[in-house]
C-alpha cells in the first residue's frame, strides 16, 4: 500500500470502480462546475448526475461550493476526491 492508498481510499476507489457511471463522472470533474456542465462531458442525464454528486458528496469526494444557491450549484473535488481520482487513472 502506497502513501496515497489508505485503507479508506481504497474503499472509496473500489466502490467508484464497480461503478461505470461513478467512473465516468469522476473522470470529468475538472475545477468547480454545475452538474449540467459534469452531464454534458460525462453523456448522462441531470438527474442521474445530481444522484451521483450527491452520492460522492456523501463520501466525501466532492464538495459543494454554495450550498445555498438552489441553481448553478458548484461542485468541486476533495482532496480526498482527488486521491481517489489520481489512484482510478493510475490504475487504468
Amino acid at each position: 500500500m502506497t502513501k496515497k492508498e489508505t485503507p479508506e481510499n481504497i474503499k472509496d476507489l473500489s466502490w467508484i470502480k464497480r461503478g461505470k457511471q461513478r467512473r465516468e463522472i469522476i473522470v470529468h470533474l475538472n475545477g468547480p462546475q454545475t452538474p449540467t456542465e459534469i452531464a454534458k462531458k460525462a453523456i448522462y442525464s441531470l438527474n442521474h448526475t445530481s444522484k451521483i454528486l450527491n452520492e460522492f458528496k456523501k463520501h466525501q469526494i466532492v464538495r459543494l461550493l454554495n450550498p445555498e444557491d438552489k441553481t448553478g450549484r458548484l461542485y468541486e473535488l476533495t482532496q480526498k476526491g482527488k486521491m481517489v481520482k489520481d489512484q482510478l487513472i493510475e490504475k487504468n
